[in-house]
């Protein structure tokens, strides 16, 4: 039975409002169910909250759950609970929030701003998501009583330009949401919402951790749809009920209470991944702003780890309700790799929950999810060694990536760092193990980057350190040719590239005379050479001098402190980046028999064609044992066979 019913007509402001969110704010149309679900949550957890606050009101909480039922003759969905529910004035105050004043206000700050995700964040100002309904549904009725009263009230709207509400009688405690649905229409994104299996899809996507049981009629084999569902005071002829979620949230369980096995199962669940992952971490922050999270380290890296349109594994929920797949706010893109859930009891999200308003409750999440994931891979190389050798073979390219990204967690990073180096061909090493094998006196972590281990270790540029006993990192990764850039060192202990600047490696003999004297004569008998040769070479070096790095090769190519590596060029251009031509140095070694020779040659026949052509050879050949590209592949292979030739 109800009584007289009362019309109100919405502002314009608040119809122009209710029409943005309808149309334009929800970008996938089911949401809307995932919306009325976590309502409908709320109320059941309110209604156990007072439960236990206020025992002398006598609510009952023996079977707190929620109903979906389908009316397919009427074409109606019907949300149900159980739960708190509403008096006539929570109706006004809370279903009523859109027509409240400041509508106006928020209209005019939208016509304001043009762009989009600003827009979303000022109607998220308002706690409409109720009205998500009218996406699928061109009328709207509600029902509902509070728990500790008689009187139950009826609300109902096609969401144009009036609303209803009067006093019902006879009704549950809790809350009911009807919706007279619209028809499919697959242009506009719109489902069959009356199809069981959609409904079974929507809530296994978005509500299926939700504590409380969701129900739904379960579809007879005659499909005689005879029951009425969408009557409050329900039937004789009950319905057969089949529970939709899991309600298995495992983040929400102590970690002692979860086994491996369903540690496994659940990752192999958000991931798609049919191995075990490499590392487990389950975590609950309380206090202020209370979340848990269950996060995982794939044992394996994805095919798509490196493509450009790669997604985040991390999963958002709040309050057990799902709300984005790939939450980037909540994980930096170098541990794009983790999969797992972080739910949030609390966080600042606009209407459709679709944006996370970035604030500093979200930044502080982030900074300890990224610190828990990083110590527990710390962990894994400290206790378990060979796991964390095959967790870095999949992941430490990536992870190198933070050296860049991440200033603040930079120290724990280069601790994290594994490297090929000279000192066993076998197996890697660590900054902090290179660190204690560095011999007396070394200040420098000495390195060389390249595109694979072979063209490191016979790079010319090895020679007089490997020579003197120094270890090198033998780096091969297109991003170590820029962290090492941009790191300043570790612990203490600045890093140095062989192939560039003054590699001093003969500190030990500036006191000798000896020696001095061999330096100065060697200085003296090239004084001419090397002027000559700069000039011969303009074209592609910008000085040519000495070396004191190599002991086999008769010259090699370096760069100067801060000039960029050609690996690194090739890369800036392969980008579409404009660049002008970095020209490097060339280094002689005065000891070997061609260097000699040309310096010979030079002093007896400074004009012969034929030096020029060595010339040409000599720089040809220090580039290519970097593993360069010649400028001009066909004029170098006839001068050489033109040489050989000459000498048979």
């Amino acid at each position: 039975m109800t009584t007289s019913t009362e019309t109100l007509e919405f502002q314009a402001e608040a119809r122009q409002l209710l029409q943005l969110v309808i149309h334009s704010i929800y970008s996938n149309k089911d949401i809307f169910l995932r919306e009325l679900i976590s309502n409908a949550s709320d109320a059941l957890d309110k209604l156990r909250l007072e439960s236990l606050t206020a025992p002398d009101r006598a609510v009952d909480t023996s079977d707190l759950h929620i109903t979906l039922e389908v009316d397919k003759d009427a074409r109606t969905l019907t949300v149900r609970d159980n739960g708190i529910g509403m008096t006539r004035d929570d109706v006004v105050e809370l279903i009523g929030t859109i027509a409240k004043s400041g509508t106006a206000g928020l209209l005019a700050k939208l016509k304001e701003t043009q762009d989009a995700e600003a827009a979303q964040s000022l109607i998220g100002q308002f706690g409409v998501g109720f009205y998500s309904a009218f996406i699928a549904a061109d009328k709207v009725t509600l029902r509902t009583r509070r728990a500790g009263t008689d009187q139950g009230t009826l609300w109902e709207s096609d969401g144009e330009g009036t609303y209803t509400i009067q006093e019902a009688h006879d009704l549950p405690v809790g809350t009911s949401v009807t919706l007279h649905l619209k028809s499919a229409d697959t242009e506009d994104g719109l489902a069959d919402y009356l199809a069981a299996w959609k409904i079974r899809q929507i809530v296994k996507q978005y509500s299926d951790f939700i504590r409380w049981p969701i129900r739904m009629a379960a579809e007879r084999a005659d499909s005689t749809d005879s029951t009425d569902s969408t009557d409050d005071t329900g039937g004789a002829d009950e319905p057969v009920l089949e529970t939709l979620n899991s309600m298995k949230a495992l983040w929400a369980r102590p970690r002692s209470e979860v086994t491996e096995a369903e540690y496994s199962e659940f990752y192999q669940q958000i991931s798609h991944d049919w191995q075990a992952p490499a590392e487990t971490v389950h975590m609950r922050a309380e206090g202020t702003f209370e979340y848990e999270a269950l996060l995982f380290i794939p044992s394996q890296a994805p095919f798509d780890l490196f493509s450009r349109d790669t997604k985040r594994g991390v999963q958002l929920y709040v309050k057990r309700v799902f709300i984005m797949d790939d939450c980037e706010a909540l994980m930096p893109n170098y541990l794009r790799f983790v999969k797992g859930v972080v739910d949030a009891h609390d966080l600042s999200l606009n209407v459709s929950r679709e944006i996370l308003q970035h604030d500093r409750q979200i930044n502080a999440v982030r900074r300890r999810l990224v610190k828990k994931v990083l110590g527990a891979i710390k962990a894994m190389q400290a206790t378990r060694g060979e796991a964390y050798t095959k967790l870095w073979e999949q992941f430490g390219r990536v992870l190198k990536e933070g050296l860049l990204e991440d200033r603040d967690n930079a120290d724990l990073l280069l601790e994290l760092v594994s490297a090929d180096s000279t000192h066993d061909p076998e197996r890697t090493t660590t900054l902090r193990e290179y660190v204690a094998r560095m011999k007396d006196g070394q200040d420098t972590i000495y390195y060389l980057t390249g595109e694979t281990r072979s063209v490191v270790e016979n790079s010319p540029h090895m020679e007089a350190v490997t020579a003197k006993g120094y270890e090198v990192l033998v780096l091969t990764d297109p991003v170590d040719e820029v962290w090492v850039e941009q790191v300043p060192g570790f612990d203490g202990h600045p890093f140095q590239s062989i192939a560039k600047g003054q590699v001093d490696l003969d500190r030990s003999d500036e006191d000798n005379e000896q020696a001095k004297a061999d330096k100065d004569q060697r200085e003296q008998d090239y004084a001419a050479l090397l002027p000559w040769l700069e000039a011969r070479l303009s074209e592609h070096v910008k000085q040519v001098r000495l070396s004191t790095r190599l002991t086999t090769s008769a010259a090699c190519l370096v760069g100067d402190a801060h000039d960029l590596t050609p690996t690194l060029e090739k890369m800036y251009r392969a980008m579409g980046q404009e660049l002008p031509s970095v020209k490097r140095i060339l280094e002689l070694n005065p000891s070997h028999p061609l260097i000699a020779a040309l310096r010979q040659a030079h002093q007896d026949h400074p004009d012969e064609q034929a030096l020029t052509d060595t010339a040409e050879l000599v720089y040809g050949s220090a580039l290519l044992a970097e593993g360069g590209d010649l400028p001009d592949p066909a004029r170098f292979t006839r001068l050489l066979t033109e040489r050989l030739a000459r000498t048979l």
